[in-house]
């Protein structure tokens, strides 16, 4: 099929009234972002809406990239005609034949006449227009309620635009509109999609992941880099923190409290993560808690765990269970790495019968007694490696690594 442009349609941000002019400037630079691999198309804005101009550009490709945009709901591949009525029609015509029209399909006109100049008002155009394809594809049948194909014609002053296909894309708030915040990333199910709902309510992310060298390999530190590329397909660009965690966690195994060790060891993550979050100007953290799901994470436990806080600390999943979680890991595509066989450091040191009902005090206590605890978390925030990945090129004037994302 050829097309001539995209139409991206705004979604629920579109009501925020003030707001709005800068949600569609945000939407405009990510668009702009991940058009880089596209030098032939071009935008063009406007009230509510932004055209991608294709330029001889794959428009397949472009819209599954686009797709992954969060502020914009649905995309329709368009064709552009004069603003003359022989040519819409000429246009409608074509496009229903790109269509393969089959024995039995049903097909309805929706016309709309935005430039008022134009002789025929929208009603006319419904029936100047389906009359000629009707007679040209008798096969047709007319539908008016719920058609097959659904045939939308706007006439605007600059050209009349003719489209069928509404593609659903991914919707939400552009990124970054509501601040930014700290995912901390491990290999499992639960946390990439914390980040992409995170990431679709408008926050920008940064990742934070915790390993133990040579606890865990280096295969399950690059399973994770792998789902913050699939993440960074949404974002553009996502920055992640590969914190060393092996000196902090083997010493909470010196305390004799093996119960107590993953509420230990995730108020210790919590601790670095705050740290790292005030380098890096974010305001809240971002975990995959999905409350009862274990015993970290019963309601006691994270109570106690987000105590060694005083960043907002958020729970994106909390109220799901892990089956919805799983269709959305699906849907994303980190479900399919989140499965690899490659441990993390939460797998470690796992008691028999963890803690469900910790002690705050009996925890502070056990804390306190490590002399060097606090020493060893400034030693993991100094020594944590940054990490960039973007989509469609390196990151100029940042000594952080860039890793590329390969789109296709």
């Amino acid at each position: 099929m050829h097309y001539d442009m995209l139409l991206l349609r705004f979604g629920e941000f579109t009501l925020k009234g003030k707001n709005r002019a800068r949600f569609e400037k945000a939407v405009l630079k990510h668009v702009k972002l991940l058009l880089k691999p596209f030098p032939g198309a071009s935008l063009r804005k406007e009230f509510g809406r932004i055209y991608v101009v294709l330029g001889g550009e794959p428009y397949e490709q472009i819209i599954q990239v686009l797709q992954k945009v969060f502020g914009i709901t649905t995309i329709s591949p368009v064709k552009m005609a004069p603003v003359e009525l022989d040519a819409i029609i000429e246009t409608a015509v074509a496009l229903m034949h790109e269509l393969n029209v089959d024995e039995g399909t049903t097909f309805k006109v929706n016309a709309r006449r935005v430039w008022k100049e134009f002789p025929h008002s929208s009603q006319e155009l419904n029936h100047l227009i389906g009359s000629p394809i009707l007679r040209t594809f008798q096969a047709l049948k007319v539908d008016v309620r719920q058609p097959d194909i659904e045939l939308r014609v706007e006439v605007r002053e600059q050209a009349a635009y003719i489209f069928s296909d509404v593609i659903m894309a991914v919707g939400g708030f552009p990124l970054g509109t509501n601040g930014k915040a700290m995912l901390l990333l491990s290999g499992g199910i639960d946390s990439p999609v914390a980040g992409w709902s995170s990431m679709r309510r408008g926050l920008e992310i940064e990742c934070v992941h915790f390993y133990s060298y040579p606890f865990t390999s280096e295969r399950a530190k690059e399973k994770v880099v792998d789902l913050a590329k699939v993440l960074a397909g949404y974002a553009g660009r996502i920055k992640i923190h590969l914190v060393p965690f092996t000196e902090v966690q083997t010493a909470f195994t010196r305390t004799g409290q093996d119960n107590l060790i993953i509420t230990l060891m995730r108020r210790s993550m919590l601790r670095i993560a705050t740290m790292l979050a005030e380098r890096e100007g974010a305001l809240a953290l971002v975990t995959g808690d999905s409350l009862g799901q274990v015993a970290s994470q019963t309601l006691s436990s994270m109570n106690v765990i987000g105590r060694s806080t005083e960043l907002p600390l958020l729970r994106p999943l909390v109220m799901m269970d892990k089956q919805e979680i799983t269709e959305i890991a699906k849907q994303i595509g980190t479900y399919d790495l989140s499965i690899l066989p490659y441990e993390d450091c939460c797998t470690l040191f796992v008691p028999k019968s963890p803690t469900t009902n910790p002690n705050l005090w009996v925890v502070q206590k056990i804390e306190a007694s490590i002399r060097d605890l606090n020493a060893l978390i400034d030693q993991a925030v100094a020594t944590t490696e940054t990490v960039v990945l973007e989509a469609g090129g390196a990151v100029e004037g940042r000594k952080e690594e860039v890793i590329q994302e390969d789109w296709f």
